[in-house]
């Protein structure tokens, strides 16, 4: 690639690190870059912590965006997610294997942030000699990175998050209060922007309704699932994305097209990520805060302008619902297993609230404003709790604003006015 050199690797660490030296290993992948002029350099380290969950790391093609301020001074390591990418993968398949759904619920839960932190910990000790090293978070890679700052603070030289506070305590509940109001408000912001999407986006609603629209895979295109595109509704361009799709949805009266039913199966089977909607509502779990209850769903059942018969018809965000696992082809294998996750009352310890309010590492974080994913007034309330954190707070980027170059910049200057990173 130009202007990169890259080291891959891939390390061996436990499945269950409750149980580190007695039962089976996976692998995670890593993947170096550095400036090619700098490759003999002394380095300090900056890790990236993608979104998701179950993202794999971002495979750079250039030097473009946060990507190319980082290779200026750091030896940036992008590090798949155990189960995504080049790490040993977790599919619907593999749970296929255990002898009851309890058992399966078991594995999923061993694919949560604190796993991945301890991942982490064993390539920083391992591979790059115990070297503390930045965390450069996106979304759910902020998750991380609290439960990074709780249970190993001690390798970390400073925490810069992008959209990606978690809100702690953790609950489900609470965070879908607040999503659900904003999703509803991006849907009446994106009709304002394209008013005649109302009646077009109705039209494709009142078609599905009458039934038998399949997708290329074979799966029925439902009110339910079309909802679920709202999720771009988040992201900067998402509005027109949507417009543009929905604009070709007819190709004749009561057809639709096979090209809008190729990207409607595109941007829903989770062919890419499957994990995303399958752990999706099991990162708000927290110890002893009791089962996550299918929450999304509860909230959507207390608001009947959510029904998929209302028009003009709202779309849905970041919301896993138990819909996705009838039917999207792919998640069905993972059906019994979310169930079980659902219904749990106790979970791995993510967050040690003491341990934050105690925390001296330096962490920086942007807070979009008008963020449909991660509620601002959340962040905002943990990082008011924090030891050694400060907030950017914005109203002029989306949650995908890390893809505007210039975040990085801003917290990196944040952490440099009060003394920089640690060494």
């Amino acid at each position: 690639m130009p202007g990169l050199h890259a080291r891959e690797q891939r390390v061996a660490v436990p499945l269950d690190w409750g149980d580190p030296d007695g039962g089976a290993s996976i692998e995670v992948f890593v993947r170096e870059l550095v400036d090619p002029e700098k490759r003999g350099d002394d380095l300090p380290l900056l890790v990236y912590l993608q979104g998701g969950p179950g993202g794999e790391c971002p495979r750079p093609v250039d030097r473009s965006g946060w990507l190319d301020e980082a290779l200026e001074t750091y030896r940036v390591v992008l590090a798949d997610q155990r189960g995504t990418g080049r790490s040993t993968p977790l599919e619907g398949a593999d749970l296929a294997a255990f002898p009851d759904v309890a058992a399966a619920g078991d594995h999923l839960a061993r694919f949560r942030a604190d796993s991945i932190v301890r991942d982490l910990e064993h390539v920083r000790r391992t591979v790059y000699g115990g070297q503390r090293w930045t965390t450069f978070a996106q979304s759910y890679g902020g998750w991380i990175t609290f439960a990074y700052l709780s249970h190993a603070p001690e390798g970390l030289s400073a925490c810069y998050v992008a959209g990606g506070v978690p809100g702690t305590p953790a609950s489900a509940a609470e965070v879908y209060r607040r999503t659900f109001t904003r999703v509803e408000a991006k849907t009446a912001e994106y009709y304002r922007r394209f008013p005649q999407d109302v009646d077009a986006v109705a039209a494709v609603a009142d078609r599905l309704d009458e039934g038998d629209v399949r997708l290329p895979d074979g799966d029925t295109l439902t009110v339910h699932r079309f909802q679920s595109l709202g999720i771009d509704l988040g992201m900067k361009p998402g509005f027109e994305r949507l417009h543009w799709l929905v604009e070709k949805a007819f190709t004749r009266p009561g057809r639709l097209g096979t090209g809008f039913l190729a990207e409607c199966l595109n941007r829903t089977s989770s062919a890419a990520n499957p994990l995303f909607w399958t752990l999706q509502e099991s990162i708000y779990g927290d110890g002893d805060n009791g089962p996550t209850g299918w929450a999304a769903q509860q909230e959507r059942d207390r608001r009947p302008q959510f029904d998929p018969e209302r028009r003009p018809l709202l779309f849905t965000g970041e919301m896993a619902f138990p819909w996705m696992f009838e039917q999207v082809r792919l998640l069905r294998p993972f059906a019994a297993a979310v169930h079980e996750l659902a219904s749990r009352p106790r979970w791995s310890r993510l967050y040690d609230l003491e341990r934050l309010a105690a925390n001296e590492v330096p962490v920086a974080a942007a807070v979009y404003y008008d963020d449909m994913f991660v509620d601002a007034r959340l962040q905002l309330d943990t990082l008011s709790r924090v030891g050694s954190s400060q907030a950017w707070v914005t109203n002029e980027l989306e949650h995908d604003g890390i893809g505007s170059g210039r975040v990085l910049t801003h917290l990196r200057e944040l952490v440099r006015d009060r003394g920089g990173e640690r060494r």
